[in-house]
């Protein structure tokens, strides 16, 4: 039986029980995840493996970060959508897990359809349970990290904590309500007197409008009505029917709002062991946990970052490999690779193979910094910690021989100068998670995939 480059077939087994004999169908489902703090080139991954894909799901977040895929087509920046909707036989959806400002969404669709994209509701499907991030969500944000001022979260500022706060006050919009906006007019004043409360009556700021709350419902969240659907029942028939699925998450497993470096995390759960239940088909199971992680370490926003670089180190390696961030275009913080926080993120993510990405970033350095150890009060220790622990941590550094050459047009392990394969062949041995697929370069085809 021939199988696809990635493994991803349909294989039919038959089933004996004492009354019936029935076929299942057998399909795949996989979450993509983060390692580490996010921004690892998850968008990238998904956009080259939805190939053998039926269907991508966006289980979580909302447009508090961005993927960056570059294909034949162009160079896109998603923050909701699936990176999946780059593929013209892809449906993708957006799971009642997630937090939607379609605001946002509005302009990020347009962007697409004008570089040519085709979005219908045939391939783009948006829970009628997920939540709407509304505008008093993104101002709360920003007041409330302007009042921590030096003590602040590091937010983006788009409103992801206060809509995910509210959705657990059970005091929110849900997209399936823009199909009863009738409804939508009745709740709002409510909503909006509560809101008051802490906006004006809280932060001083000018009080919120319920007629300006629903006039901005009515410009950017009806032109998707006809989009919204019981994504559950449709995801249910899917895996019935032997589909393919794909869960993409957002950010990486520090960002975690539970196994993260809490209080710096977002707020939502980027864990694989989530993702069905953000795609709101908590009855399936995965078959497959690919984890994504950098050849280097990146982070955006506050809280601890052991291995950082600084200075004129930091500023080469951010350089190389385009260290900004896609949704707010903030620098990256940079350092080595870090063995602690990858084995760490490894374990949460339940991660069965990994997609080592943007090797080709570090060929300009003559000797590449990997953080071993953390050195904590004078005890050293490859256990990542929390609290007050990680808050001391220190890095122990080795040094692994670079290799000084170009690499993006290896497409086999093979081919990568021999101090490259002893890299990855490192990183493999010391995060103990098969590395799977080695990407080389920006490009849809700049990676090979390991045996």
């Amino acid at each position: 039986m021939s199988v696809s480059r990635f493994e991803c077939i349909r294989r039919t087994k038959t089933i004996e029980y004492p009354n019936k004999i029935y076929k299942e169908v057998r399909k795949m489902i996989t979450s993509i995840t983060g390692i580490n703090w996010g921004d690892e080139g998850k968008g990238r991954m998904v956009d080259l493996l939805s190939r053998d894909y039926d269907i991508v799901v966006r289980y979580q977040g909302g447009n508090n970060a961005g993927h960056t895929v570059v294909n034949e087509k162009g160079k896109f920046i998603l923050n909701l959508l699936p990176s999946g909707i780059l593929r013209d036989d892809t449906v993708n959806v957006l799971g009642p897990g997630m937090v939607i400002d379609v605001e946002h969404l509005f302009g990020e669709v347009k962007k697409l359809r004008n570089a040519g994209i085709t979005i219908t509701p045939d391939n783009l499907k948006i829970s009628d349970r997920a939540v709407i991030c509304m505008p008093y969500h993104k101002m709360l944000d920003c007041l409330e990290e302007d009042r921590l001022g030096d003590a602040k979260f590091g937010s983006t500022r788009r409103g992801i904590a206060p809509v995910y706060a509210d959705r657990f006050m059970k005091k929110v919009f849900r997209m399936g309500e823009l199909l009863h906006m009738d409804s939508v007019k009745r709740k709002m004043p409510g909503i909006i007197e509560w809101k008051n409360l802490t906006v004006h009556g809280g932060y001083g700021a000018p009080e919120l409008k319920s007629e300006d709350m629903i006039a901005w419902l009515e410009e950017f969240g009806l032109p998707f009505t006809d989009y919204i659907c019981n994504t559950t029942e449709y995801l249910g028939a899917a895996v019935k029917a032997g589909k393919n699925i794909m869960f993409e998450a957002q950010l990486g497993a520090l960002r975690d709002i539970d196994f993260g470096i809490v209080p710096y995390t977002s707020s939502s759960y980027t864990i694989s062991s989530f993702a069905p239940i953000g795609a709101g088909i908590p009855f399936a199971h995965l078959d497959k946990a690919i984890g994504i992680m950098k050849a280097y370490s990146s982070c955006v926003g506050e809280g601890p970052f052991t291995c950082e670089l600084f200075g004129d180190e930091a500023k080469a390696l951010r350089d190389a490999g385009g260290e900004y961030g896609a949704a707010t275009g903030r620098p990256r913080r940079v350092g080595g690779f870090d063995i602690p926080a990858s084995k760490y993120g490894i374990l949460m993510q339940g991660a069965t193979e990994i997609a080592l990405t943007k090797l080709d970033v570090l060929s300009y350095l003559d000797k590449i910094p990997v953080c071993v150890k953390y050195d904590i009060d004078g005890e050293l220790t490859d256990v990542f910690p929390v609290g007050d622990a990680l808050n001391a941590a220190k890095p122990v550094y080795e040094y692994m021989d670079g290799w000084k050459t170009d690499i993006s047009g290896c497409r086999s392990f093979e081919e990568l100068p021999e101090n490259a394969q002893k890299y990855v062949k490192y990183i493999e041995r010391m995060t103990e998670c098969k590395i799977k697929y080695v990407s080389v370069g920006a490009g849809r085809d700049e990676y090979f995939i390991m045996d």
